[in-house]
């Protein structure tokens, strides 16, 4: 049998090994200087003013979500097909998660859908960057001007990703990244939250570290605070120097080995798919987006017959993602989306991560293209 092609990898190897062995032989594993530099490095990478890193990106749209000034049960507008970790980070900071449609094009939250659930509680948006495409960003921030909201981007799919000459988390209300194990870079785990607002990044620098006041720059230091204050809610949410070391060395491969990677791929799916009557794709522009996944639209009820297929190929799938709003803890309204409910019976990720040869990514279009030729055959 062929080997296996997974549908995503942590890429790592030696000169991540060295830096977890350099924070080692300096004997301070918790937060430290390596987590300033990383934080800087990214400061430089996104030209902004405030990097706060934390243990997860979940953890920073909780953060996120509790700096912006909402008051509890205010409501946020996102999108209901996205991870669960966005409804959760919205319900964990006592705010209501208001699911909304998607565009079937690209997978954003569809505003016209969004405009019809705001009510006088409704008081941020969070838009999900869909396998690191942004849509119609401008729109997005003239809505939120429109009905006075914050933005909280759930840009986790996007790093690196560029929307009008400039990159994603270089502008914006409040933008928060995942750098989990699969991510464009990955610090095993790991997430940042970046703004321009000194009262947000204040707010979350305190409260990565249980609430502690001004606790960062003794950590910085390797000590910290043994007489402070606490003034609101916090969390042990923050970066250890093993991560940020990871994070250092994979930040420096992005531009160079990842970012080109990811686009060639999904470039390619795009070429050699998008002929296939079977398959819808989704509108990007690998020029300026960096994929996260590649998903394909499966037509006329074939997704999960296409994805037993691959499975027998020894081809990995999943499905990014199961309706929030048809999850027990969040049904509670009953509500329909008709839309996202159709896109979710059809979406299909593929393999994509810079692991991923010529040869293996020839042998899936192979599959799929052989998948809809034999189904032709069979209708005749």
């Amino acid at each position: 049998m062929n080997n296996k092609i997974k549908l995503s990898k942590s890429i790592v190897g030696e000169k991540e090994k060295q830096a977890i062995a350099t924070v080692i032989d300096e004997a301070y594993l918790g937060m430290g200087h390596f987590v300033q530099d990383f934080e800087n490095k990214l400061k430089e990478y996104l030209n902004i003013k405030h990097v706060v890193c934390v243990n997860t990106g979940t953890a920073a749209l909780h953060l996120a979500v509790m700096s912006a000034g909402l008051k509890p049960r205010d409501e946020v507008l996102v999108q209901s097909l996205t991870f669960v970790s966005c409804f959760q980070a919205i319900t964990a900071a006592g705010m209501v998660p208001v699911a909304c449609e998607v565009l079937p094009q690209t997978g954003i939250i569809d505003l016209k859908d969004a405009e019809k659930r705001i009510t006088k509680r409704t008081k941020a948006i969070m838009p999900i960057h869909y396998m690191g495409g942004v849509g119609d960003l401008d729109a997005i921030y003239a809505f939120a001007r429109k009905h006075n909201l914050r933005v909280i981007e759930d840009a986790s799919h996007a790093f690196g990703t560029v929307y009008n000459g400039k990159k994603i988390g270089s502008f914006g209300d409040i933008i928060c990244f995942s750098f989990d194990g699969i991510k464009n870079i990955t610090t095993g785990e790991g997430g940042i939250v970046v703004t321009n607002d000194d009262a947000v990044a204040e707010f979350i620098k305190d409260a990565r570290l249980l609430g502690v006041q001004k606790d960062t720059e003794k950590r910085y230091q390797g000590a910290r605070s043994w007489e402070f204050d606490v003034v609101h809610q916090g969390y042990r949410y923050h970066m250890s120097n093993i991560f940020a070391a990871i994070g250092l060395v994979q930040l420096g491969r992005l531009e160079s080995e990842f970012k080109p990677a990811r686009q060639k791929l999904a470039s390619k799916y795009d070429a050699s798919l998008k002929d296939c009557d079977g398959i819808e794709l989704f509108e990007q522009d690998y020029s300026k987006v960096v994929p996260h996944i590649y998903v394909i639209k499966v037509k006329d009820g074939l997704r999960d017959a296409l994805r037993d297929h691959l499975l027998q190929d020894n081809i990995e799938t999943g499905i990014h993602y199961y309706p929030n709003h048809l999850l027990t803890f969040f049904s509670e309204n009953k509500i329909s989306l008709p839309v996202t409910e159709k896109v979710y019976s059809q979406i299909l990720t593929i393999p994509l991560h810079p692991a991923v040869t010529d040869t293996d990514q020839d042998r899936v279009i192979k599959s799929i293209l052989g998948f809809f030729n034999d189904k032709n055959r069979r209708s005749l």
